[in-house]
């Protein structure tokens, strides 16, 4: 099964999660099918917090992929901020 989920970066005490579409099988850091966006939680000043390219996350969720509970909430957030 293809998922949606958060892979892990960044240094110690300073995590940066990239937003990637994996096989379930592989590990949480492993190889990814593609790169959708970017989360950082302690962004600051004028960095942004979040971006992710909802055309191709539309594209996997129509192919079956099947997003984490963190991802859905994160895609929800980033829907409304492109909204307003």
């Amino acid at each position: 099964m293809v998922s949606i989920r958060l892979s892990r970066g960044g240094a110690k005490k300073r995590p940066f999660y990239h937003i990637v579409v994996t096989d379930s099988r592989s590990r949480r850091d492993g190889r990814y099918l593609e790169r959708l966006g970017f989360f950082n939680p302690i962004a600051t000043g004028g960095e942004s917090k979040l971006r992710i390219d909802l055309g191709r996350a539309d594209y996997w969720l129509q192919q079956g992929a099947q997003p984490s509970a963190r991802v859905v909430t994160l895609m929800r957030q980033f829907r409304a901020t492109a909204a307003a």
